[in-house]
């Protein structure tokens, strides 16, 4: 297995990425970090930094992720060191945030490294120009189960009819990903099976990966401390032994009406990916749901024109002049970590 194809762990909001996360960090050749936030923002203004040939550049950058409004300081590195790797790496966009990913791996003395981040998934395309060989792993949860879950954290701050407009969004980019990548560098799987089966789950995980099972991966809670940021207070149960207790608790958490409003408007998805659907669940056409149904086509419609915007971005950049994006492995001695 080429040790420079980097893993990067997508999927819906609070559908198990910071516990996939932890899975593969406990692995004795794996390191992934906690959120970073940084890629997506560097990639968007990629033409503020300006030509990376130059390392005054380079710098810019450098200092932009270690000192910017990142979460580089959740990474445990000295930002002084990471700032001089990032200006001795390659002169890609790519090749200077690889450089953060592969100092975090080498912090724990592991070949492998990558990221995570439930936003990558609706923006796998980006990934994939910065990481050409990235492998992705995406989880897959019951909508209802991450609506009540989304809904729950400090943080959410918008109503259920984003929440639920949030996970059909990541099913069509699951879907898409499905169509589109290739089969070594795509690999989705359900939390259900996750936290019910993890021996058998994370084996054919580490096929996909090309490498071997540890029993470690199992426990992820074991290094939860050292892996998730205190401060994430919504993390609590990555600190506790993997459990299925929370599947299908919806049906506690939510009530009828939201029950009905996440079947109405997102019941072909959950269908599609195998989620049974309720019986004998009130009309969303009155009541406290009538309401948010009328609403959700609201919530709803950046998703259905996303395609268009796609597109239209997919036809600038075919005519745009060519970046150099991706990441170069690096060659050389590395700057020692302090």
């Amino acid at each position: 297995m080429d040790i420079e194809r980097p893993i990067f762990v997508v999927g819906c909001p609070r559908s198990g990425t910071t516990m996939l996360q932890l899975m593969l960090h406990a692995h004795p050749r794996i390191a992934i970090p906690p959120e970073t936030r940084f890629v997506l923002k560097a990639y968007a203004d990629r033409q503020r930094h300006g030509d990376l040939r130059d390392p005054a550049n380079r710098r810019r950058l450098a200092e932009w992720i270690t000192t910017g409004r990142t979460a580089f300081a959740d990474l445990g590195l000295d930002p002084a060191t990471t700032i001089e790797k990032i200006i001795a790496a390659g002169p890609t966009l790519g090749s200077a945030l690889g450089t953060v990913f592969r100092a975090y791996a080498e912090r724990f003395g592991k070949p492998r490294w990558g990221d995570k981040r439930p936003a990558y998934l609706n923006n796998l395309d980006v990934v994939r120009r910065l990481f050409p060989t990235a492998q992705i792993v995406n989880i897959v949860r019951d909508g209802r189960d991450c609506v009540a879950s989304i809904r729950e954290t400090p943080w959410y701050d918008k109503d259920i009819c984003q929440a639920i407009s949030d996970w059909a969004r990541a099913m069509d980019s699951s879907a898409r990903a499905r169509r589109v990548l290739p089969a070594d560098s795509y690999h989705e799987l359900r939390y259900e099976q996750l936290v019910a089966e993890p021996e058998a789950v994370l084996t054919g995980l580490c096929a996909f990966l090309g490498e071997q099972y540890d029993p470690a991966m199992a426990e992820p809670a074991r290094v939860a401390e050292v892996a998730v940021p205190s401060r994430k207070s919504w993390h609590r149960l990555t600190h506790e032994p993997v459990t299925s207790q929370r599947v299908g608790s919806w049906r506690e958490r939510l009530q009828p009406w939201e029950i009905a409003l996440c079947e109405s408007v997102a019941g072909r998805q959950l269908a599609a990916q195998g989620y049974q659907l309720s019986v004998g669940i009130p009309s969303v056409w009155h009541g406290p749901a009538l309401k948010h149904r009328l609403h959700y086509p609201l919530h709803d419609a950046p998703r259905w024109t996303l395609p268009v915007r796609r597109g239209v971005a997919e036809l600038r950049e075919r005519f745009a002049e060519p970046e150099a994006l991706a990441y170069q492995a690096a060659t050389g001695p590395q700057v020692p970590s302090r």
